[in-house]
């Protein structure tokens, strides 16, 4: 069972998003969010496994939130209800349309996966249990964007992440490269001349190195090495 904390700011949308989750038998809701604050201080005490975060928070309130919950200072010994996790929870933020800038903000500050905010219900819960599993969700045409606020923003390393490029092999690096000029697994593997199954375990090798979670992770940190030149 996966367990759920909602985060929005308006009480009809939280109901709305309460009752089509409730209808799944593996999701449960075990508690409402109006605010960031609000939303720190249930993860700590409820410790769902996904907190699914309006991305229509104000940016300081909302990204601060999703590095407290993704980076607590500590996790007391408190009781959990039946099914919650014990490591802190990973955040899906509905993102609105249009608005690549707080998501680049949220990704950089820990969120585990983005859904457009007019997505349906069915592609909503199955980016629930995706980052439930552990496991990075974002739509293609938000890579896209957050590929180009990459670009434009020229962003400083990833918190917590004191690894450089040096620990990438020859053929890492030009897969990273190819991934951060935009190229899908298909075209960099006819590009280089090799299987999309072994860009695939490539572009995983790469992900676990530079601990990052997601492709544009990725992206952002061959932009901050240098390894890729913003475009003009």
């Amino acid at each position: 069972m996966v367990s759920v904390l909602i985060v929005n700011s308006r009480s009809l949308h939280r109901l709305g998003l309460r009752m089509f989750l409730a209808d799944e038998p593996d999701l449960t809701v075990v508690g409402e969010a109006a605010n960031g604050a609000e939303a720190v201080r249930l993860s700590t005490a409820l410790r769902p496994d996904v907190v699914l975060m309006d991305g229509r928070l104000s940016a300081p309130e909302g990204v601060e939130a999703i590095r407290r919950i993704v980076r607590p200072p500590l996790l007391p010994q408190v009781p959990r209800l039946p099914g919650t996790a014990v490591s802190p929870p990973r955040v899906l933020v509905l993102t609105p349309v249009d608005d690549e800038g707080y998501a680049y903000a949220a990704l950089r500050a820990g969120a585990g996966g983005f859904v457009l905010e007019d997505a349906t219900p069915e592609e909503l819960t199955a980016a629930v249990r995706v980052v439930a599993a552990g496991d990075a969700v974002i739509t293609p045409d938000l890579t896209r964007a957050l590929i180009d606020a990459v670009r434009r923003q020229g962003a400083s390393p990833l918190p917590g992440r004191d690894i450089g490029p040096n620990t990438l092999t020859q053929r890492e690096r030009d897969v990273l490269v190819a991934v951060a000029s935009g190229w899908s697994n298909a075209e960099i593997a006819a590009r280089l001349s090799i299987a999309p199954t072994t860009v695939k375990s490539h572009v995983s090798h790469i992900l676990a190195k530079i601990g990052a979670r997601a492709r544009v992770q990725a992206v952002a940190f061959a932009y901050e090495y240098g390894l890729v030149q913003p475009a003009a």
